[in-house]
């Protein structure tokens, strides 16, 4: 009898965790995050292995790979799908990171840790919301477990350098639209030349709460207005960013145009960009200032 009462009582918290740990994915989204992509190469050892809009990018080394986002939980296996299309391995992926701790970037995360034995670094701004699978988030905790819970191996810092094989990647955090957010600048070369390139987290506004009643992030306003200045002083030669949609993928490329690097030279998309976010923010102010 006590062996049976033992048993229930450890069948009854599996369950009692499971539940906990339900994600709970909000059904909201683009369309378009699901979309299938084909991968290309987009300047030297980066390469686009996301979805349509979720962008996911691949740095490849002689020492492993390393994987930048990884979109919804659908998403796991259109990006192994795309990264065996390139020609590598999936499992030769060393490195996950992310530019947010939001589901739509982290939701196939803990899957790909799983399945390649990759580490996971997480800025140290997402690294609850990141092992809370999005419940610690200031906005989008309202929604709970949004993600699979993971956690991190290494926690980043603004300026942190991260080295796989040849390829050296600088932290450099933007936070606002979640508390961790960053961006990663790097260089990469082909035959003909290297390019600095800048994969951006740009950060749009994600509340409607005024933010001076966000209390769980009461520096939220001051760490958008300084996101927007350090995005505006960044030198590169080529940017991307968290969503295809963000930097104008489609339009710059179609599916099966040849290797061309130079498409993404687009400074003054980048700086129309930040003008047009930096309108929001002043606009959010403004809205706060008056209710």
């Amino acid at each position: 009898m006590k062996k049976f009462l033992y048993l229930a009582i450890i069948l009854f918290a599996s369950s009692f965790s499971s539940f906990a740990q339900k994600v709970n994915e909000p059904t909201n989204g683009n369309p378009q995050w699901k979309e299938n992509y084909a991968p290309f190469r987009i300047a030297g050892n980066l390469y686009y292995v996301g979805t349509y809009d979720l962008a996911s990018y691949l740095i490849c080394t002689e020492a492993g790979h390393i994987l930048i986002n990884t979109g919804l939980a659908s998403s796991a296996k259109q990006i192994k799908r795309n990264v065996q299309q390139l020609g590598f391995k999936f499992k030769d992926i060393k490195i996950l990171l992310t530019t947010q701790a939001h589901y739509d970037h982290m939701g196939a995360m803990a899957a790909i840790k799983k399945q390649t034995g990759a580490q996971f670094f997480v800025t140290a701004g997402d690294k609850e919301t990141a092992a809370s699978g999005g419940k610690a988030d200031y906005e989008m905790g309202k929604y709970g477990v949004t993600f699979k819970p993971i956690h991190a191996e290494k926690i980043l810092n603004n300026f942190d350098s991260i080295s796989l094989g040849e390829t050296h990647l600088q932290v450099i955090n933007h936070p606002g639209h979640t508390q961790g957010s960053c961006s990663y600048l790097f260089t990469v070369k082909d035959s003909s030349r290297s390019y600095k390139v800048l994969i951006a987290n740009m950060p749009s506004i994600v509340t409607d709460r005024r933010f001076q009643d966000i209390k769980e992030y009461t520096t939220v306003s001051n760490d958008y207005a300084n996101s927007l200045a350090s995005l505006k002083s960044l030198e590169f030669d080529i940017w991307v960013a968290s969503h295809a949609s963000q930097f104008g993928l489609h339009k710059k490329r179609k599916p099966g145009d040849a290797y061309n690097p130079s498409v993404f030279f687009d400074q003054k998309g980048y700086m129309e960009s930040l003008e047009e976010l930096k309108k929001d923010y002043e606009e959010k102010l403004k809205k706060d200032a008056a209710n």
